[in-house]
């Protein structure tokens, strides 16, 4: 059984260094990796790059990240990125990792994605240049994300996760208004998940939304937005198998009940 980590929309400035290091310390004892699903900062200054550094530098598990609309704020994605790898964290844009999990190989695709709505009230690529640009900054997300699945599947991952900031579906947004669904996620992630196949689906961006959700395809997708989870981070069991037949417990990814005599299982 692999234990993923997950937590998305931490928003770290200087004030908040130190608030999620206890929490994060426990990680050893209750995860295998650690997976931060975007908007890492406020608004994407190298400050605040440092903060969220310092907050997950040498906590005993990998640490795999994508990056948020935030952490685009400052035009300094690059940069930020550096930042937080020099500080051991791998960060994702259209290109995977792979882990060991307790002798099983986790493989993790991951893209920031991008926004356009959902099947039957989705923006098209029609019209103006700029309209166009936005669907193909999506369209270019999902295909990446859809390769790097692929990719893990020839390297015999025995599970496969997709990690964005963005929702691939419109399940997890329930909570939030309906009128701004097509700035919060995108069925063509969805789709990339659904072609390529995964284990379990990992986001963050919608702080008013929900927790669990699911594909078309059937592919269990829960959103992390701290806001959501309301703890530091949440743990999801998944069984280690052949990615045909890998699957999140019970009814996809866990509840978090802790571990037998492990109060920080579930996070905090």
């Amino acid at each position: 059984m692999i234990r993923i980590a997950a937590v998305g929309d931490i928003h770290l400035a200087p004030e908040a260094q130190g608030t999620l290091r206890p929490a994060f310390e426990t990680l050893p004892d209750c995860a295998d990796v650690l997976l931060l699903a975007g908007d890492l900062t406020r608004h994407g200054t190298l400050e605040e790059a440092r903060v969220v550094a310092r907050e997950i530098e040498g906590l005993g598990v990998p640490v795999v990240a994508v990056l948020g609309n935030h952490d685009h704020h400052d035009d300094r994605p690059q940069e930020v990125t550096a930042v937080l790898e020099d500080a051991g964290a791998q960060v994702l844009e259209g290109r995977s990792t792979v882990v060991s999990c307790d002798g099983a190989r986790v493989g993790i695709a991951g893209t920031k994605g991008f926004g356009g709505g959902f099947v039957g009230r989705c923006a098209g690529e029609f019209g103006e240049p700029l309209m166009k640009d936005f669907v193909r900054c999506t369209r270019r997300c999902a295909d990446g994300l859809r390769t790097s699945l692929e990719e893990l599947d020839e390297q015999g991952c025995d599970v496969r996760i997709a990690l964005t900031h963005y929702s691939p579906v419109p399940d997890t947004l329930a909570g939030e208004p309906l009128e701004i669904y097509p700035f919060l996620g995108s069925y063509l992630l969805a789709e990339a998940i659904d072609t390529a196949g995964a284990d379990l689906a990992v986001h963050g961006h919608a702080h008013a939304g929900t927790e669990n959700g699911m594909t078309g395809g059937g592919v269990r997708v829960r959103n992390v937005a701290q806001p959501v989870i309301g703890r530091a981070f949440h743990v999801y069991h998944v069984h280690a198998r052949r990615p045909a037949t890998a699957g999140v417990s019970g009814q996809g990814a866990s509840t978090g009940s802790p571990s037998a005599g492990s109060p920080s299982a579930e996070g905090r």
